[in-house]
């Protein structure tokens, strides 16, 4: 039982979720306090998560700012191009569905890489083979095979640029 309890007792989350209450009650008191607490408490006791499994992993600082800062540029470019597929006085573009592998091991980099497409405009990920680590990708603008081929390596230097930052050995 206290080694049940020393497993799900995280005291950081607990005081993180007791500061969200009070943000969203919008104002200090007592009684806010003491119900972001309760219910903090109640959230990781009862409803605890399962271990992240981060093994095997380690950070590269510099290739994360470099990531996160090709990203918001691949965020921008995305848009500008989907904002034109949608407003251009021509029919809508042809689409497709890939299977595109993945090379990432780590489970958690792999929800990442997902998150990560799927935040972008253009293509989404409607399945994950974890198995054979391979997602099926759904792409908005398919009009040429060159197209899909700069949406393969699109998701190819997104893998690559989260192992360089995550599973580097």
């Amino acid at each position: 039982m206290i080694a049940g309890f020393k497993r799900r007792f995280r005291p950081f989350f607990v005081v993180w979720l007791t500061v969200m209450w009070i943000m969203l009650m919008g104002e200090i008191s007592w009684a806010n306090l003491f119900g972001g607490l309760a219910v903090a408490l109640g959230i990781v006791l009862l409803l605890p998560l399962p271990a992240m499994p981060i093994s095997n992993l380690s950070i590269h600082w510099g290739a994360l700012v470099m990531l996160i800062l090709k990203w918001f540029w691949d965020l921008a470019k995305a848009s500008v191009k989907v904002a034109w597929l949608a407003l251009r006085p021509q029919d809508p573009p042809k689409t497709a569905i890939l299977n595109v592998p993945m090379r990432v091991q780590n489970d958690l980099v792999l929800s990442l890489a997902t998150v990560l497409y799927n935040l972008q405009p253009g293509g989404a990920v409607t399945d994950i083979d974890i198995a054979n680590r391979m997602w099926t990708v759904h792409i908005l603008d398919a009009h040429s095979p060159q197209a899909i081929e700069n949406e393969i390596e699109n998701v190819a230097e997104l893998e690559r640029n989260l192992i360089r930052v995550f599973e580097r050995g």
